[in-house]
């Protein structure tokens, strides 16, 4: 079975451990674990079959300062088995950090501040003047929600914490990717858990899809 037909990886699985490439392609893609899905079936819908994907462990998000040395490891360690790399993240809070690193390593990223700009549109997600006030799940996100959100912010054990976190939010945006009702019902839920306005969003892949597109097709 190759990756193409290989069933999607869990999304545990994605937040703690990654995905490792199989090697059997000339482009190698290293993402976040949280891209995983999108990603594998971008390429299945489009027969990428020449481009591998790597995933990092989504959980480095929790600590951004960590997402540059991991990637700089992943490019190193990896680049000479293929023609090119590309990082599939965005800034994702490393305050510049990453693409600056990207440059020195001569690898190209996906531009923009994070992956709710590029699923929306970067110039999209810019219009909008209520954005800092806006919470974002994903997919991935809303399927993660205890392990991104609820658990790392301690409200499980400190329900009271939820006023003084989310107190100057007034809505949670699910951004979909898919049209999925019970991710729609389980993202409606962590809004009134979060004591947030619901928003719906369907995003679909966004300019990741044509990112890939590009990387796909450049000789």
């Amino acid at each position: 079975m190759n990756e193409n037909e290989a069933p999607l990886p869990d999304p545990a699985t994605l937040t703690e451990s990654g995905l490792a490439a199989r090697g059997e392609g000339r482009i190698l893609l290293i993402a976040c674990g949280a891209l995983a899905h999108e990603i594998l079936a971008l390429k299945r819908l489009n027969g990428w079959d020449h481009m591998d994907l790597h995933c990092l462990p989504a959980k480095l998000h929790l600590n951004p300062d960590r997402i540059t040395p991991e990637v700089e490891k992943a490019v190193t360690e990896r680049r000479a088995d293929y023609s090119r790399v590309f990082v599939v993240y965005a800034d994702c809070g490393t305050g510049g950090r990453l693409q600056a690193r990207c440059a020195d390593l001569g690898v190209e990223m996906v531009a923009g501040p994070h992956c709710y700009a590029f699923f929306e549109g970067v110039e999209r997600f810019a219009a909008h003047d209520d954005e800092i006030t806006a919470f974002y799940l994903t997919d991935f996100l809303v399927r993660q929600f205890d392990a991104f959100v609820w658990r790392p912010m301690g409200l499980d054990r400190h329900p009271e914490l939820r006023d003084m976190i989310f107190g100057n939010y007034t809505k949670l945006v699910y951004q979909a990717q898919t049209r999925d009702p019970a991710l729609e019902a389980k993202a409606r839920d962590c809004a009134a858990r979060l004591g947030l306005d619901y928003e719906y969003r369907f995003t679909g892949y966004g300019d990741l899809a044509t990112v890939l597109a590009r990387e796909a097709t450049a000789s």
